[in-house]
């Protein structure tokens, strides 16, 4: 389960699909197939599930408060997915999962690291944003930090990797 901030207006808002037809989408499903993973392989969710936005229409970060009203649905997705790893898009999203059972991870200590989080791998990752590219984290530090997305799920346990085989048509 991939867990991202909210749909952007040029993405997922425009689109009803999470991380697609902007460039974060792109660079979102480039990341994906180097580890090699497919979007009908992952469920993808966001913390807030409508389009924050500044007066003049541009996105913005996702108020604590539109976070804490969506923090029910987003525990309920949880709980009906079911993921055994679960990989955050970002600060936004870290946070949100932190109000559903709490954690003291931080993205800049924690991103790439597979954590343990609620009896499940929590692996933080940056935002696959332009932004964030060009300032924060690099394409190359953030490829490197989606090998530990791979590792999580090549140590889930061998009932768990038949469930997750089985589910999205992965063979051994």
């Amino acid at each position: 389960m991939f867990v991202g901030e909210a749909p952007g207006r040029h993405g997922g808002d425009r689109t009803r699909v999470p991380f697609s037809g902007d460039e974060s989408g792109r660079n979102f499903e480039r990341f994906l197939a180097s580890i090699p993973l497919t979007r009908a392989e992952i469920f993808i969710t966001n913390a807030v599930l409508c389009n924050p936005r500044r007066a003049s229409g541009a996105n913005r970060r996702p108020a604590p408060g539109e976070i804490a009203n969506c923090s029910d649905f987003l525990r309920r997705q949880i709980e009906c997915v079911d993921p055994q790893v679960i990989v955050t898009l970002g600060a936004v999203a870290l946070a949100a999962l932190r109000r559903i059972e709490y954690h003291e991870l931080s993205l800049k200590e924690d991103a790439g690291r597979v954590c343990e989080w609620g009896g499940r791998s929590l692996v933080p990752l940056y935002h696959p944003s332009p932004q964030v590219l060009a300032s924060h984290r690099r394409e190359e530090v953030q490829l490197r930090d989606y090998r530990a997305v791979a590792r999580a799920l090549e140590n889930l346990p061998p009932e768990s990797y038949e469930r997750f085989s089985v589910k999205y048509g992965r063979s051994n």
